[in-house]
């Protein structure tokens, strides 16, 4: 059944159109930091699960999993993480992302291959449990954003911080 699931999401062609990141934002500078906001990330939820954010600030989120679990803290639209989903069960599917752990020496391995695999998107830090990352974003956009968590499963179980833009 896994193998199917597997299939399906990384072979039939994907109709939900994701979009840009720049109709997200924008990856923001230190030097323009307007405000550090702290993320926990506990299995399957956030704290904050909702994060107020001014139009034009530049962000520094300080993210910390304080889980068992790896988990991901990702900006986007709804649509981009359903996108982003079929990636990390592929990362899953090639024993990178473990429970537990990521294999950074296979996904650096693997990557030099299939770019998806490297995951180093700028709007989303994958971190293992007990690990401490940090992300730069400019809210440059009125979009209607979320940050989630798009480890298999994870987002499923609400793994999903409001984004609010005002």
């Amino acid at each position: 059944m896994y193998k199917l699931i597997l299939f399906i999401l990384l072979f039939i062609p994907n109709i939900v159109s994701a979009g840009s990141m720049k109709m997200i934002g924008e990856p923001g500078h230190l030097n323009e930091v307007d405000r550090t906001i702290e993320i926990k990330m506990f299995d399957n939820y956030y704290e904050p699960n909702q994060i107020d954010i001014k139009k034009g600030e530049t962000i520094k989120f300080v993210v910390k999993n304080m889980g068992e679990l790896v988990h991901e803290f990702n900006i986007a639209t709804k649509e981009m993480h359903i996108k982003h989903q079929p990636e990390m069960l592929k990362m899953v599917g090639m024993e990178i992302l473990l429970g537990d752990r990521i294999d950074m020496k296979k996904m650096k391995e693997v990557a030099k291959t299939d770019k998806s695999m490297a995951h180093s998107h700028s709007n989303s830090v994958l971190l293992e449990p007990k690990k401490i990352g940090e992300l730069v974003w400019k809210f440059s956009k009125d979009t209607k954003l979320e940050a989630a968590c798009n480890v298999p499963g994870h987002y499923q179980a609400g793994m999903v911080a409001k984004v609010n833009i005002n």
